[in-house]
């Protein structure tokens, strides 16, 4: 292929490299030596993470996590333009301020659905194994090329910029990677039969409704933990829906995938482990309670999985 997911990994890292040298020249951030020395080993996980054996990169790992763990991640100054200035600006551009906003999205999608199956001459234009994380990656680029037309900025404010955000965000940002790893590690260790087991000695055997609740409640719960539907789904699917309710009740693979992903989302609603949806946004809301977002989630979260529990059982009977 021409574009691939490797490539959108190598931009995350150099935009995350730039970070990482900002901060270790701002002597406004006491530790800017850790705090760059963060972002820099985060870059280089990004970077070179298809090269570097797994071993080193797991050292590198619990490197970030000793520095997070002294309380080395601290955030910087970062120059921010005075209000009237930006007040100015916002006049100025108008609705026009949204467009790079949009455009990931619409991009993105566009891009996923149009574009998977293009070719330039014998080769794909975006990688046939995840084309929608390439799509993404790539309208992300155009937005912020098109973010800096808009606002007449040089390369090096989006620079800033990103380093302010990736600052406000902190050691979350390296979560994604290490729930979806924890996923396939609980995979690999056997957790699912562990928990075919225990369900063939906790459920009435032939209840469906019971198998369905306890399916749909651990996937919230496993993603509680995970802070992931995705992690959590191979861990419920070999324990639960596969043995019982696929093979024993002959329900519908398609449906109970989709269903289970739902009720996995309902957990991450409930979770500061799902840091991304849950804590970032408090974070860059500057929230005094970390945990506003999760606590007007929850009512909605309790009844969207009660829906996804009486559905799956109206399907599966």
């Amino acid at each position: 292929m021409i574009i691939s997911t490797e490539w959108i990994y190598i931009a995350m890292g150099i935009v995350c490299l730039f970070c990482s040298f900002y901060t270790f020249f701002d002597k406004t951030n006491k530790r800017r030596i850790l705090s760059g020395l963060f972002y820099f080993i985060y870059a280089i996980t990004l970077l070179f993470g298809k090269i570097i054996p797994p071993f080193y990169i797991g050292l590198m790992v619990l490197a970030m996590v000793v520095i997070v763990a002294f309380g080395g991640l601290q955030k910087g100054g970062y120059g921010e333009t005075a209000p009237d200035e930006l007040e100015a600006r916002r006049k100025r551009l108008g609705n026009w301020l949204f467009l790079p906003a949009l455009l990931i999205p619409i991009l993105t999608v566009l891009g996923s659905k149009l574009l998977v199956n293009v070719k330039i001459g014998s080769r794909l234009l975006l990688d046939p194994s995840n084309p929608t994380l390439v799509a993404l990656g790539v309208a992300c680029i155009i937005a912020i090329l098109t973010a800096m037309l808009l606002t007449k900025s040089r390369p090096q404010t989006a620079f800033k910029e990103s380093r302010r955000l990736l600052e406000a965000i902190g050691w979350a940002v390296v979560l994604p990677q290490l729930l979806a790893t924890l996923g396939t590690i609980f995979t690999k260790a056997g957790v699912g039969t562990v928990v075919s087991k225990l369900i063939t000695k906790v459920t009435p055997e032939n209840s469906v409704f019971w198998i369905v609740f306890v399916f749909c409640v651990g996937m919230a719960l496993f993603t509680m933990i995970m802070g992931n539907a995705f992690a959590a789904f191979p861990v419920m699917a070999a324990g639960i829906a596969i043995p019982f309710l696929i093979k024993r009740f002959g329900a519908n693979a398609d449906q109970i995938a989709a269903i289970s992903m739902f009720a996995g989302y309902c957990g991450t609603l409930m979770t500061p482990m799902a840091a991304n949806f849950n804590i970032v946004p408090a974070v860059l809301l500057d929230l005094k309670d970390k945990n506003h977002v999760i606590r007007v989630q929850l009512p909605t979260a309790l009844m969207t999985l009660a829906f996804n529990i009486i559905l799956m059982y109206l399907l599966v009977r």
